[in-house]
Order: C-alpha cells, then structure tokens, then sequence
C-alpha cells in the first residue's frame, strides 16, 4: 500500500518537476481574517514549490498592515487603502457583525458590505499598481472567490486564473450540476438524506439561493459599468465559470458526496501544519489541570472586537463551571473590567491554534464555525461545540451536528447553563469524539495532501495551456439548454402540433366519409 502511495505521488508530481518552469503567478488577497490566511497560505506553497509568487493584498482595517509583510518569502504588493474607506468598511463591517450578534443578520447588510467593496474595487482599478501589474506578465493568478474584484482584476489583466472557495461548498454557482434532489441547497439549513418535504423546500430554496447570488452579483453592477466599455462587459456569473480549476476550502470527510466536474478540487485543511510543541507558558498552564485536559476557545479573527459583554460574560461563567482548563482567544486589554475573569481560564492576544489542536490533552474545541477551523478540528479529531454568528458558520455547524462532530448553540440562546451543559455533552459522549477521529482518518488517508492537490493540479494547468479540457460544454451553455427546456418545448411543440394535424386529418376523414355515404343513399 505504501509503495502503490509513493508511485501515485511520483506520478502525479514529477511531470511538473520534470517540465514545469518556475511561473510567476499573482495570488490576490483584498480581504481580511481567515480570508486571507488562506491565500497566504496558498502563496507560500505555491512559493516553496518553485513558483514565483507575488500576493497582491489590501493594508485592512482589521490585520496590522506589518503583519502581511513579515516573514514571507514571496513578494507582496500592498495596496494602501484611504482613511475614509478603512473607517467606512469598519463602520459597514461592525454594523453587520453587530446585527448578527443580535439574531438580525439579513442579506441587505451583507450587500451593502459587498457594495462598499465593489466601490473600493474602483479605486484600486483605475490605480497605478494595475499598471504595474500589467507589466509583470504574469503566467496565472490565484483568486479568492468571496469579493468579486479579484475576478475583475483577472478580466483586466486578461489573464487566466483559478479560484478559491473559502466557505462552503454550494455557497456559489461555479456551474457544478443540479443535485437538488438530494444536496441541501446553502442557505436552506437542510440536512442530507432530504425526505419528501425536504426536497419540496430544496426544489423552492433553489430559486431563492439563485435570487440572493443575482443581489450579491448586482452590487458590482456600477463597477462593471465604470471600467469595462460598452459591448465587452462581462458578467460575473459568467466570469466566475471562466476560472480554469476551481479550489474549494474542503473535504470529502466533511461535505455530503455530490456530482462535482474535473476542475473541481478539494483543498480543506490547508491551513494545518505539522504539530509543534506550544510555546511553554501555555504547557505550564495546560499542565495545572492534568488529566482534566484543556478547552481550546476561539471564535474567529473578525468578530473578537464586536462581541457584546453579555456574551462574554455568560461565556465566563460557563467556563468557571468546568474543571478543564481554558485557553480563549480573545484580547486581555478589551476585557471588560467589571467581569472577574474565571480562575480556569486563561485569555491570549494571539495563540498558535494548529498546534493546540494537536496537543494530546485537548478535550474540545469552542469555534464559531468558520471553515479553516471546522477543518483543523476534523483534521485532529476534536470535537466541536459551535457558536456560529455569520453567513456560512451557521451552514458550517448544521454539517457538524448531521456528522455528529459537535453540536452547535445559537448566540441567542447563549446562557452560562446552556453552554456549560453543551460543552459537556460533547466531551462525555464518546460518539462526538470517535465520530470526529473517523472524519480525520479519511481526511489524512487520501492518497496526496491538500497541498500537493493544490501545486499537483496548478502544475497541470500550467503545462497543458488551461484546463479546457477538464470543463464540459455545460458551462457555456444558458439555463435552458443545460435543462433541456428548449428540447422539451420542441417535443411538446411537435407533439402537439402533430395531434393537432391528425386530428384535422381525422376530421376531413370523417366528413369525407359521411359525404360518402349520404352519395350512395341518394
């Protein structure tokens, strides 16, 4: 089994050790948090492969500017955003994440975020670091799928590219076929295998995901309109097919099995590493509570700063009721100081999450259900408890629950009982954690690494000029066509028409007949 792996490997990979010449290839990164985590992560591989990469990124209001440019060995371009729009995607962003904390998420604040973005996406368009860009020749591009402009920087450019989907399988239409019948469609908050009721509201939620991807696509109407001339516009629905393979942040250990096209790869997991020990403060700590083991909390880069202080406060209290010891992300100096910290718990700025997960006395892992770490957790089989607060999270934990790695709890329902009750739940039941071991055992055993799918499939592209033949006419097909409609109609017209004339025929038949008739009796 090992020797069939080793020539597997050998033979995927050595025609681009063989053939391949370094490429220079552009990764684009104009959002923050696990957004761009991923295709820093992405860069670096690309980087340590042999390629060289440039990433072009934004200075954020959310990552430290610094923190984009240390210890990279690829080069970075950063694109160096105004006052103004760092303080009105900030003020844009709070406000969605603050509505979301209090149960009101609606689609209408997340396009009004992704038409701040199609605004921003303006402005870096028609600047100078395009120009620079242009004159690079680049030999591809990497493109992450949530903001659209990195599509529109690709059509600028006129450059092939392959994408990245960092949420959820399904979150966008990449041209993949139909499997309505037993795929929940996102957003629907169905769980697979869909009984007859469930595939009525999968059938009838399908128009609505398609309606959501029309406003989302809509917000960078004016953009389109701004920078591409009359004539030669393209459609982003249309741009987002065009993407040569697409990469998709996931795994078969976690998404339910669906009909995918050649282009299409699973990369989840990308982001783990191998273990290293924790730094010794941490040990020391973990080391208190010995057999008891530790909980690892950390609900995401981008909604540490929003949550409100009655969350945290029943959070702490939670905690105060476990003999575990807790290690929680969160910054020490935003605390609210008249909250007395839980003796078990210990708060940290910044910690090495890969390298928590891994430690032997992890018991469980509090997450908000982002897809980097939903993936880390299966990827070390710990089990989950989540606190999903935006968009895709929500999706994330319903997959968590259906595979039976975790439960999840709604940030409205969060009292110190209730999450202190789930917590463990989780960690007693041995199901969650034989359930999550299981995921991870299929995660690890597939026969080449998510990075190695990743330069394995890069390499083949570069190679091969594109990768038209791994996409099916399908994707160049309208609606109707793929659905066979324009063929039904013809079928129904000519059947029609043909019951039609052979009625008439019938018909003069039949008089033809009784004039017949009446002629002899006459």
């Amino acid at each position: 089994m090992g020797e069939q792996r080793v020539l597997l490997l050998v033979g995927f990979l050595l025609p681009g050790l063989l053939l391949s010449e370094a490429a220079k290839i552009l990764t684009v990164s104009l959002l923050d948090g696990s957004h761009y985590f991923l295709l820093e992560r992405v860069s670096q591989i690309l980087q340590d492969h042999g390629h060289n990469v440039t990433m072009l990124v934004n200075t954020g209001p959310i990552l430290d500017p610094d923190l984009k440019k240390k210890g990279k060995s690829f080069q970075v371009i950063s694109w160096f955003l105004s006052e103004d729009d760092v303080n009105e995607l900030r003020k844009r962003f709070h406000f969605f994440v603050t509505e979301a904390l209090h149960g009101r998420e609606a689609l209408v604040n997340l396009v009004r975020i992704i038409e701040h973005l199609g605004t921003r996406c303006s402005y870096l368009l028609r600047s100078d670091i395009m120009d620079s860009l242009k004159n690079e020749n680049f030999d591809l591009m990497v493109v992450e799928a949530f903001d659209f402009c990195s599509f529109l920087i690709a059509e600028k450019l006129e450059k092939r590219f392959v994408s990245v989907l960092p949420t959820p399988f399904g979150s966008a239409d990449i041209g993949l076929p139909s499997a309505v019948s037993y795929v929940p469609v996102h957003f629907s908050y169905l769980t697979s295998p869909l009984d007859f009721w469930g595939r009525v509201q999968n059938f009838l939620l399908s128009f609505h995901f398609s309606m959501r991807q029309w406003q989302m696509h809509s917000a960078f109407d004016k953009t389109i309109k701004e920078h591409f001339p009359e004539g030669s516009r393209p459609v982003l629905s249309h741009l987002l097919k065009k993407a040569e393979l697409w990469f998709v942040n996931s795994d078969f250990a976690f998404e339910y099995a669906r009909p995918l096209l050649p282009n299409t790869v699973y990369i989840g997991g990308l982001l783990a590493k191998p273990i290293k020990p924790v730094p010794q403060e941490l040990e020391n700590f973990i080391t208190k509570f010995g057999d008891s083991g530790f909980v690892l909390v950390a609900l995401g880069s981008m909604v540490n700063d929003c949550q409100p202080d009655e969350v945290l406060k029943e959070m702490n209290a939670a905690f105060a009721c476990l003999p575990q010891g807790v290690i929680w992300n969160y910054k020490a100096s935003h605390w609210p100081k008249d909250i007395k910290l839980a003796a078990n718990v210990k708060l940290m700025d910044w910690l090495p999450q890969n390298d928590l997960l891994g430690h032997p006395r992890i018991c469980l892992f509090v997450t908000h259900g982002g897809m980097n770490s939903v993936m880390e957790a299966i990827q070390h089989g710990v089990p989950m408890v989540g606190i999903p607060i935006l968009e895709d999270q929500h999706e994330n934990m319903l997959r968590v629950e259906a595979r039976n790695f975790g439960v999840s709890i709604q940030l409205k329902q969060l009292k110190a009982e209730t999450l202190a009750l789930k917590m463990k739940q989780v960690m007693e039941d041995k199901r969650y954690k034989s359930a999550v071991v299981a995921a991870s055992i299929i995660r690890r055993s597939h026969p080449l690494t998510p990075a190695q799918r990743l330069v394995g499939w890069i390499d083949h592209i570069l190679q091969t000029g594109g990768a038209a033949h791994l996409k099916p006419h399908a994707l160049q097909q309208p609606w109707y066509e793929q659905y066979l409609l324009d063929v039904l109609l013809f079928l129904l017209v000519a059947t029609l028409g043909t019951a039609w004339l052979c009625g008439k025929l019938l018909g003069l038949v039949a008089r033809w007949l009784c004039g017949s008739r009446k002629l002899k009796k006459a």
